[in-house]
């Protein structure tokens, strides 16, 4: 059974939002800080931003005042509200605990082009 599940992503033009939605099992989200992650064709993987339990939020300077974190612990779910989106977002993006990680699940590839 996987343990992350990343979903929501989708080709969007220049300026478009999406919002992306990870899944984990309880083990994973209950005991850590939730991050993003994404990695660009032919680059390493990078952070994008993490959300601790108690909710508080940390974002690369690439994505902030672009970008939100969140998490439902009701749900076991980490969100990824992405607005104005520029090209250079183009990559696969994947969830994963912020700090130690655990097995990388599938990303959700998202495509910003007009």
């Amino acid at each position: 059974q996987a343990q992350l599940v990343a979903s929501g992503g989708g080709l969007v033009q220049p300026g478009g939002s999406l919002r992306l939605s990870c899944e984990a099992s309880v083990t994973i989200f209950s005991r850590n800080s939730m991050a993003w992650y994404r990695q660009a064709p032919g680059q390493e993987r990078e952070l994008v931003a993490y959300v601790t339990k108690g909710g508080s939020a940390n974002y690369d300077d690439a994505v902030k005042g672009r970008v939100t974190i969140s998490r439902d612990n009701a749900k076991n779910t980490v969100y990824l509200q992405m607005n104005s989106l520029k090209p250079e977002d183009t990559a696969v993006y994947y969830c994963n605990t912020f700090g130690p990680l655990s097995i990388w699940g599938q990303g959700t590839q998202v495509t910003v082009s007009s």
